[in-house]
């Protein structure tokens, strides 16, 4: 079976749970929190994907990383993913899971790529344009690329704003080569 099935039922299993329990912000919470520290910290995901470490030994390691600081059903699961074999799969679940709550809460994922960090009030028009073209809530993920020189690219699913001076650039410079009478100059 591919890690993106295996991920994708186990977290559905942990989110019909959550639902079920009651626990949907705490399992949020802690999955984000997961996504983090799988994100920077590799020899985690070595350490969990890795077979010559023993099950019990990554248990042990998990529990001293994480007791008390997830939610007892976050723990429980994660213990259970251990004890089945599929820890190293960790990373891909915890992404699984927040889709997939995101889907079941209404929340598109809108991606705004802007050539300097947003400030309050452009994150806010932001957050109030991406909200408009999802016709819903919106989670806004940002991003920073200086190469955009100005402006900013706004994806909402499968619509995009985009008013980036380097795209604008490389539009004109089109043009100019694609236009005879400039072209004779």
């Amino acid at each position: 079976m591919s890690g993106i099935r295996i991920a994708s039922r186990y977290a559905k299993s942990l989110l019909d749970l959550c639902i079920e329990k009651g626990q949907l912000d705490a399992a949020k919470t802690d999955m984000v929190m997961l996504q983090g520290i799988m994100d920077e910290c590799r020899d985690l995901r070595i350490m969990l994907s890795s077979p010559v470490v023993k099950a019990d030994k990554k248990v042990d390691i998990l529990h001293k990383m994480f007791d008390g600081k997830v939610n007892v059903l976050t723990m429980g699961f994660i213990t259970l993913l251990t004890r089945k074999g599929r820890e190293g799969f960790l990373p891909e679940i915890v992404t699984s899971f927040l889709n997939q709550l995101r889907k079941h809460q209404g929340i598109t994922v809108a991606e705004v790529t802007s050539a300097v960090a947003l400030d309050a009030g452009s994150r806010a028009k932001m957050l109030e344009s991406a909200s408009k073209l999802a016709g819903g809530q919106v989670e806004l993920v940002e991003k920073v690329d200086a190469s955009l020189i100005g402006g900013f690219v706004l994806k909402v699913g499968d619509k995009q704003i985009d008013s980036a001076i380097a795209n604008r650039i490389k539009a004109l410079k089109r043009e100019f080569a694609e236009n005879p009478y400039i072209a004779e100059i």
